[in-house]
């Protein structure tokens, strides 16, 4: 009959504490209605997907110094987990402005932050690029404190269907905004060998460098068309076959690993976005402003130092941090994604005689 009424389908067994297939993990993905499962993932090192464990929250808050009546920034949105303790320290006074590149967890976070009680008289969210904090300027006027976290979220690291990863098959795109520039999949059907060669060392220090561009444009040449993530990862994987087998699965894995990461910068252009970004920044803070940036690549950190120093030596800024800052040895063991993490900061100059 039509209009039979359909059995019920069950949902599938939640399979143990920590499901390997991200669609299967629908308790992790539904924190609020499942915490005790989501607690027991965190205690464990990981972090429950969907999720995203913000790093060095009480070193940033501690250095920012924010109070009730400021405008800040927090120029990368993610699952807004830092601009969340920003929030609490405003007390609802003052104003925070926050952006996002990636249009798809910026509209999950949005929603999150207004089911908590902020909505635009204390929150303004905008779907740009942290390199466009002037048009922010623009709108706020000069900014009290502003945070930059240059890392990738957890979530989209985790969603295959975002094609971050080399552990589970997924489209290989690798761009934060999946609607705008050429995805990772595109970007290996156009390039030179020589071009991959140079990306592949400038933005991941690969030592294979050479023998994955010479497979992946060899690979190219057959007419193979590299779409996922695990077709790249074989390509990688058959590549450095020479490697002692005692030591090969580790050294495969590594490599993967910083190839992803060279694609995932090349992509989104990160160097020269965060490039632009430090450039405008001192303009952006108001006299005495604070800045902080946490890096979890050893580039992004060098551009970030380098670029501290020199506003330091112009009188620019008045301090800076004289070294990183890492996050403590207790949560760098409790979330593995914090070990390469540093953080530097610095403080904007007051006008003479002002």
């Amino acid at each position: 009959m039509d209009n039979q009424e359909q059995k019920h389908q069950r949902r599938p067994r939640y399979k143990g504490t920590h499901p390997r297939a991200f669609n299967e993990k629908y308790k992790e993905l539904q924190p609020e209605k499942y915490a005790d499962t989501v607690a027991k993932v965190i205690q464990k090192g990981s972090t429950p997907a969907g999720m995203h464990r913000s790093v060095c929250v009480k070193e940033i808050l501690e250095f920012l110094q924010i109070t009730p009546g400021q405008t800040g920034l927090d120029a990368t949105l993610g699952y807004g987990g830092h601009t969340l303790e920003m929030l609490k320290c405003l007390n609802s006074q003052g104003h925070l402005y926050t952006m996002d590149v990636d249009p798809i967890e910026l509209a999950n976070t949005q929603e999150r932050l207004e089911s908590l009680g902020y909505g635009s008289e204390i929150l303004t969210i905008k779907h740009m690029n942290f390199c466009d904090i002037d048009k922010i300027v623009l709108e706020s006027g000069p900014l009290n404190f502003v945070l930059a976290d240059l890392g990738v979220s957890s979530m989209q690291i985790d969603n295959p269907e975002r094609g971050f990863s080399f552990r589970s098959e997924g489209p290989l795109d690798l761009r934060l905004n999946p609607k705008r520039g050429l995805s990772a999949a595109a970007r290996l059907k156009t390039i030179f060998q020589d071009e991959l060669e140079g990306m592949l060392i400038e933005n991941s220090d690969e030592p294979n460098a050479a023998v994955i561009a010479r497979a992946i444009i060899a690979a190219n040449r057959k007419g193979i068309d590299i779409s996922t993530t695990t077709m790249l990862r074989q390509i990688i994987t058959d590549a450095l076959n020479f490697i002692p087998k005692n030591e090969r699965k580790d050294e495969i894995k590594k490599s993967c690993q910083r190839c992803f990461q060279a694609l995932r910068i090349d992509v989104n252009n990160e160097f020269e976005v965060l490039y632009e970004f430090l450039q405008k920044l001192p303009v952006a803070l108001a006299e005495g402003g604070r800045v902080a940036i946490l890096s979890f690549h050893s580039g992004e950190d060098r551009l970030v130092k380098k670029s501290f120093q020199r506003f330091f030596r112009e009188g620019v800024y008045r301090e800076i941090a004289p070294g990183p800052i890492q996050p403590s040895l207790e949560e760098r063991n409790s979330n593995s994604r914090a070990r390469s993490a540093k953080l530097r900061w610095a403080i904007k100059a007051k006008t003479p005689g002002a």
